[in-house]
Formats: C-alpha cells, structure tokens, sequence
C-alpha cells in the first residue's frame, strides 16, 4: 500500500546526539515546477537520478498516468499541467510555500516526540510535491509526500468550484503536518482486517490516531466524539504508553457517547 513522504534530518554544527534532529521538508516539488513551468531537462534529469522513488510513486500512484519506464511517459506527464488553471495554481504553490522555516520547525518538534513515545520507530523521509489535486497525502517506503498543491487555503478561487466547505476547511497550511502524521502513524500501525471491522472500530482506531497527532502538535486539531473517548480513558489509563494504546485490538474498553 502506498502512502508518501521525504525528509532530511540532520543535527546542527555543534550539537550533539542528546538534542533532537532537524526535520526538513525536502522540496522535490521545485524540481517538478522547473520541469513543468519551463520544459527544464535537467530538472527533470534530477527528479529521475535523485528522487526515483517519490517519481515513481507520482507517475505510477498518485497522477495514476502510466508506468515510470514509458518511453512517452516524461511527455504526459508534462502535458498534463499545460494548461492556464494548472500553471497557475502550481506557481501559486511556490509562491505560498516559498519559506517553510515554520512548518520544518513544528514538523521537528512533533518526531521529536513521536521518537520519544515509538523509539524503535524509524523517522520517514517527507516530501513537497505537486500532484495536480490528487492525493494530498502519499506513504510508503519510509516516505511522506505532501502534495502542497492541496494546501492552498479554504478559500483559494479553484477549490471554491470544485470542493464543497467542510473539504476545503481541511485545505489549509496548518492541516499539512496533521493530515501527514495521522497517515504516517496509520502506515506504522495499522488495524488489522480493516476492511471487515465494524465502523465503529475503524473510527475509535482513527481516534487513537488522531488523539496521539493532537499531543505531538500541543493542540486540539482533531476533535470528535472517537477522540473525545479515547482522550478520557488515557486520563484513567496514565501508565499506558502510545504504542499499547495504538496495539489495543479489544475496544469495548471504550465507551464512546
């Protein structure tokens, strides 16, 4: 199953291994811009060299336009954003997301904790991409792709035709690090025979998820009645760690109202 994300981590001249590692966004959605605004060969070159992985899963996954070694495959993929609304809105991107100092520093902050609650957990690579109002979020393979052209705030002229409200609340900068944590800790702990559990199982997992993302932010981004539950019985249950909670298959220990 794929779900995306790319990041580079490092730790600062001078610090040492005690101190949390810097998490950057990498900007392979520069690459696709340069490719797709100017017909840029070598940009395109880099995007096959440098970031196969996250090309494949763009070509092959997410635009879903055919397979990476198509000879004609380069070709499609530039037609496809050739048209006036298509370049407008990736310009728009770059434009948005010229700067993302805030969104590296608060992405830091979460996996410093995710880390600290799941040590054998291994940090994923995160991504910005472009993906033409497809998927907003992709994982798999220890990466996490952000599509940042489904990040352009609830009021951005093109989601206004196309997505009703309660969508568009969830097209805003401050969803980015949310909607990638919660995906990524579902690709690290999924439930089991997802497809033959009872809807309200699926939704109480989901809660767990969502409540865990809550902590790591330090705000209340998610809020239903699933979280709501899950957040009173970690108040009774304080010396249960996230991965037990994430690892409970029994969930009538949860009274939902």
């Amino acid at each position: 199953m794929i779900l995306c994300v790319a990041c580079e981590f490092k730790l600062k001249k001078g610090e040492d291994e005690s101190q949390a590692p810097l998490m950057e966004v990498v900007r392979y959605d520069r690459l696709e811009y340069r490719y797709l605004t100017t017909g840029d060969f070598s940009a395109l070159q880099e995007m096959n060299t440098e970031y196969p992985i996250e090309t494949r899963t763009l070509i092959e996954d997410v635009l879903k336009i055919g397979s990476a070694t198509d000879p004609e495959i380069n070709t499609r993929l530039l037609k496809l954003f050739q048209d006036t609304t298509a370049q407008m809105m990736i310009s728009d991107v770059e434009a948005m997301y010229a700067n993302m100092d805030d969104l590296n520093k608060e992405l830091n902050v979460a996996f410093t904790k995710l880390k600290k609650w799941f040590p054998d957990m291994e940090l994923p690579q995160i991504y910005g991409q472009l993906s033409s109002l497809d998927e907003s979020i992709v994982v798999g393979n220890q990466t996490v792709g952000i599509s940042l052209d489904k990040y352009l705030g609830e009021d951005y002229p093109l989601y206004l035709k196309h997505y009703p409200p309660a969508q568009r609340k969830q097209m805003r900068k401050d969803m980015i690090l949310p909607d990638a944590l919660s995906f990524f800790l579902m690709s690290q702990y999924p439930l089991q025979n997802f497809e033959t559990r009872p809807q309200l199982e699926r939704d109480l997992h989901m809660g767990k998820v969502q409540w865990i993302v809550n902590q790591a932010l330090a705000r209340h981004v998610f809020q239903s009645k699933f979280v709501n539950t899950v957040d009173i019985y970690m108040k009774s249950h304080a010396s249960m760690s996230y991965e037990e909670l994430l690892r409970m298959a029994d969930f009538t220990a949860f009274k939902v109202k």
